[in-house]
């Protein structure tokens, strides 16, 4: 999750490799898409990615939803939260 967030943001950054989104609304439905898809993948709940990474389940509904303006930092805590899931037990 953690690589594929980075490569979408340097999508979407002055000299970025692909053409963003055309609009705000459109890269916030295709963020909140991939970190549902994330979530989903890892068999993650919503509550479960609201307690590992400190944000509320409402709001991580919200940025799923494409609703929700996630800051940097709201981002690299989901993206830490989902990639951490996917280690192996030790």
């Amino acid at each position: 999750m953690l690589e594929e967030v980075v490569e979408f943001a340097g999508e979407a950054l002055p000299g970025g490799n692909a053409e963003p989104p055309c609009s705000e609304t459109e890269f916030l439905l295709e963020l909140g898409d991939r970190v549902r898809r994330s979530r989903m993948h890892c068999r993650m709940s919503r509550r479960e990615l609201a307690r590992r990474s400190g944000i509320s389940e409402r709001y991580i509904a919200q940025i799923e939803s494409g609703k929700g303006n996630v800051s940097i930092v709201l981002l690299l805590r989901l993206a830490l939260a989902i990639h951490r899931s996917q280690r192996p037990a030790a």
